[in-house]
């Protein structure tokens, strides 16, 4: 099976960030380098939206990071992925994942529902290579690399990411998120990039998959509790100068990785400014 190929880096915001993003927008990002634009925050199945984004690009692709596999109907979704690929082909994969089981009054058996719906697909003529998983423990990983073309993991480590390729095999895709806060150059201030970091993980202490997976990562109960210490906004938000953030994305790749979705913690309208500054670091141009 061929692995996707979005270049090294790409960009992680919700969905409906995208959709508000001008053209112009989207065309600087593309030109900066960066290969693709992951979209999160659980989009409907309709996927409507990621027809206007590559309209107006060249070679920007689109994935969805994750279609949660609870409230988008696999028929539909298939639907969506067919009229995209026939519009643009390749530039789309699909991302999917079963969500958190306390945001899910449904949710039971997420691997077998997971697995099911993978079925679903199949049986819609979804390529396995144009889809992902999102996968965090041993068991769903295992599962991206035989049912899809691999795996997206979400608020995790480059010695996960290592993990993960040791599990998924050399031929499987893996394209770990990462968070970043930029400071203003010569001015780092640890503790406000720790605060803007904690708050964009505090919805997460509260969702089991991930504090799980942070302690199969070796940190402690006084690590994940709320409102997270220390050592784990450092470990999942990379800060500080320009030069050191890059140096931990590239971590990623080092370990393993394919591809790195990277999610700046700033406004929609600083966005494309500080993937200007974090590009020439990152070997984008």
């Amino acid at each position: 099976m061929t692995k996707p190929e979005l270049g090294k880096y790409g960009v992680f915001g919700l969905h409906s960030q995208w959709a508000q993003m001008s053209p112009t927008d989207l065309r600087q990002i593309e030109a900066l380098g960066y290969g693709a634009i992951w979209a999160g925050g659980s989009p409907g199945a309709d996927l409507t939206w990621v027809d206007s984004l590559l309209e107006v690009t060249d070679t920007l692709q689109v994935a969805t990071g994750i279609v949660n596999i609870w409230t988008a109907a696999a028929g539909t979704v298939a639907e969506s992925f067919h009229r995209i690929e026939a519009a643009y082909p390749g530039r789309f994969l699909l991302g999917i994942g079963v969500g958190h089981p306390e945001a899910q009054a449904e949710y039971k058996k997420p691997f077998d529902a997971l697995t099911e719906y993978l079925d679903q697909l199949d049986e819609y003529g979804v390529p396995t290579d144009r889809r992902v998983v999102a996968a965090l423990g041993p068991q769903v990983l295992k599962l991206s690399a035989r049912r899809s073309a691999g795996a997206h993991p979400y608020l995790t480590t480059p010695e996960h990411t290592a993990q993960a390729r040791e599990l998924i095999g050399v031929g499987a895709f893996l394209a770990p998120e990462h968070k970043v806060v930029l400071a203003r150059p010569g001015n780092v201030d640890t503790e406000a990039a720790r605060a803007v970091g904690r708050k964009a993980l505090a919805v997460y202490l509260d969702l089991a998959n991930y504090v799980n997976n942070w302690k199969r990562l070796g940190f402690t109960e006084d690590d994940v509790a709320k409102p997270g210490g220390d050592s784990l906004v450092d470990a999942l938000v990379a800060y500080g100068e320009v030069d050191a953030i890059a140096a931990r994305l590239k971590a990623h790749l080092d370990a393993g990785a394919d591809h790195v979705p990277v999610q700046v913690l700033t406004s929609p309208e600083k966005l494309v400014a500080a993937l200007t500054v974090l590009a020439g670091p990152l070997g984008l141009n």
